[in-house]
C-alpha cells in the first residue's frame, strides 16, 4: 500500500530559526521553509520535517541519526562548531572525553549524541 509513497519523518521545534541556522549552517544539510516549519533535505533523497510547536517538549529519544565514515572527525567538526557532543552522563553511557561511546562495549556502532537547538536528540555513528 506505501511501498511507493515519499514518506517522511518529522518532529517539534519550539525554536525554528534556530534550528534552521543549526541544520543548515552547522550541520550543512539543506533547508526549506515550508508550511511554517522547515524540510531537510537528507542525502539519498530522503527528508525530514521539523514542525513549530509552542509546547514542545524535546524528544527523549534519538529522532536523527547521521552515519558517518570518521565518527572522531565528524565529533571535532561538531565541537569545533559549539556543538556539545558529551550530553549523558557516563553512568548512563560511558562514553571518551569527546563524547563517542565506543560500540564495543554495547555490541553497536561508535555513537555520540548531541542536542539541535529545540533539545531534541540527534546522533553521529560510525558506519559499518
Amino acid at each position: 500500500m506505501f511501498t511507493e509513497v515519499a514518506a517522511f519523518s518529522g518532529f517539534s521545534s519550539n525554536a525554528i530559526e534556530e534550528s534552521k541556522r543549526f541544520y543548515g549552517d552547522v550541520l550543512g544539510l539543506r533547508v526549506q521553509e515550508e508550511m511554517g516549519g522547515l524540510r531537510l533535505l537528507l542525502g539519498g533523497g530522503g527528508s525530514v520535517f521539523v514542525y513549530p510547536k509552542e509546547n514542545h517538549e524535546p524528544a527523549s529519544f534519538t529522532v536523527l541519526n547521521f552515519p558517518v565514515q570518521d565518527i572522531d572527525a565528524a565529533v571535532d567538526e561538531l565541537r569545533a562548531k559549539g556543538v556539545e557532543t558529551k550530553i549523558y552522563s557516563d553512568d548512563d553511557f560511558p562514553s571518551d572525553e569527546k563524547g563517542i561511546v565506543r560500540g564495543a562495549q554495547f555490541g553497536g556502532p561508535d555513537i555520540a549524541w548531541f542536542r539541535d537547538p529545540a533539545g531534541n536528540v540527534l546522533s553521529v555513528l560510525a558506519e559499518g
